[in-house]
């Protein structure tokens, strides 16, 4: 596709700033309170990184989508979690200090896994090897350690020395994430407007299906796993929840095709909508928790 300068650097840069808001809501402490009781951590962490792609590859496969958009689901499997999980985990009477680390474990982790599950969808997917699509590791790896790894690191630093500056920076941080990401929509949109409403049509119920898959597996996990009520809230938005601004650069910069990027653009619909049932079940869940 026909690169442009939001594209190429305006998307880059409304990433980071979106990470720099991570950073900016953690602390040395959260890390110290989940390296006393890290069981919740691990099994979030294993989830997020294993179980959560592999649901994506197997959802992709049932559905029999076509290769790019097959490749769409799988991506959008292996993004980490998003910024917005902390918040709809607080909204749901989750564990927030839990969502938030895992938020940027994940993040920081995805600059090695997400390349290798992306290689395993374009090995398994029907047709996805003849259409030679990959994700370059060194390409990759540079693009995630800065716009992930550095920008997180940033805000900590951040709010560990100007504790005031941060807080106010925070609030904004949101307003950035929505508007770039109903921008990279409306430019898929514009992009396939030909033939948008079929390749909607086709993606849809394979995203509805993830979506719902990843919200169930997670909160099961924690529940087989014996995780406190808050702490499986916690998980389950932490899986449903995606970082699809980060799925849409790597579709945009990396592969260079809009129709993996669609899948991210549906996802980042149904979420939302999703997440409102989550947070109306886990208030109900908290309110008769032991």
């Amino acid at each position: 596709m026909d690169q442009s300068p939001l594209i190429d650097i305006g998307l880059p840069v409304a990433l980071a700033i979106i990470m720099v808001g991570i950073g900016l809501s953690l602390t040395k402490e959260d890390f110290a309170v989940q390296a006393r009781s890290p069981w919740a951590t691990i099994v979030g962490l294993f989830g997020q990184l294993v179980l959560v792609p592999l649901t994506g590859v197997v959802v992709a496969l049932v559905f029999g989508l076509p290769p790019m958009l097959a490749l769409g689901v799988v991506l959008v499997a292996a993004t980490p979690g998003g910024a917005t999980s902390n918040l709809i985990t607080y909204l749901a009477r989750g564990n927030v200090a839990l969502s938030v680390i895992l938020t940027a474990l994940t993040s920081v982790a995805v600059i090695l896994t997400l390349p290798m599950w992306f290689g395993i969808g374009a090995r398994v997917i029907p047709g996805a090897a003849d259409a030679e699509v990959t994700v370059p590791l060194g390409q990759t790896f540079g693009l995630l350690l800065g716009v992930i790894l550095i920008p997180v690191l940033i805000g900590m630093i951040l709010r560990a020395r100007r504790p005031a500056l941060a807080a106010r920076i925070e609030r904004f941080v949101g307003i950035v994430g929505l508007v770039v990401l109903v921008l990279l929509i409306v430019g898929i949109v514009l992009g396939e407007r030909d033939r948008i409403v079929d390749l909607v049509v086709a993606v849809g119920p394979a995203v509805v299906v993830l979506n719902l898959a990843l919200i169930v597996v997670g909160g099961l996990l924690a529940w087989v796993c014996r995780l406190r009520r808050a702490e499986q809230i916690a998980i389950a938005v932490e899986f449903g929840i995606k970082n699809t601004t980060l799925t849409l650069l790597i579709a945009f910069t990396v592969i260079g095709d809009e129709e993996v990027g669609l899948a991210a653009a549906v996802y980042s619909i149904v979420m939302y909508v999703t997440a409102f049932l989550v947070v109306y079940g886990g208030r109900r869940l908290m309110r008769t928790a032991p």
